[in-house]
């Protein structure tokens, strides 16, 4: 007998009904979309697209500077987008601001975690993106936070 798993028995003990997938609508996290869609399809689940705001986004929403409106419509072409890479795999999604000032142990990290308990989700692919310096890439820094603290299996892509 080998030391390795044998990768049939590892799918059997892992029951998966949602995956979850971070989305800020830059090129890595539609990249992880198409991962959360594979696992998805390989366990017969769904995927929910989480819709990121970045802090910059948020402010601007709260203060009157960015009409909301433009920013659902954004949100929405993102969905759309994500809908096309899924094919036949079931998708639902949701919108969340990553930070708060009211709240500030909320960044997008939290976010992710909270949702994943809250949907129950079964696993979670989280892009790993370069920290560009651009305000509106809001996962930057979530990829450690999640994979450290996640309850759920993790795929860092």
């Amino acid at each position: 007998m080998s030391g390795h798993a044998d990768p049939r028995r590892m799918d059997a003990a892992l029951e998966v009904d949602r995956v979850l997938v971070p989305v800020d609508g830059s090129e890595e996290s539609l990249a992880a979309v198409e991962y959360a869609v594979a696992i998805a399809d390989r366990y017969d689940a769904c995927v929910h697209a989480l819709y990121l705001l970045g802090e910059n986004v948020a402010n601007a929403i709260d203060d009157g500077t960015v009409d909301a409106t433009a920013v659902a419509d954004h949100g929405e072409e993102v969905m759309a987008g994500i809908h096309a890479i899924a094919g036949e795999v079931p998708i639902d999604h949701s919108s969340a601001c990553g930070f708060s000032v009211s709240r500030l142990t909320q960044h997008p990290g939290s976010v992710i975690l909270d949702v994943a308990e809250m949907l129950d989700v079964g696993f979670i692919v989280v892009p790993r993106e370069p920290i560009t310096g651009d305000s509106e890439v809001v996962i930057a820094k979530a990829a450690e936070y999640v994979i450290a603290h996640a309850s759920q299996p993790v795929l860092s892509v």
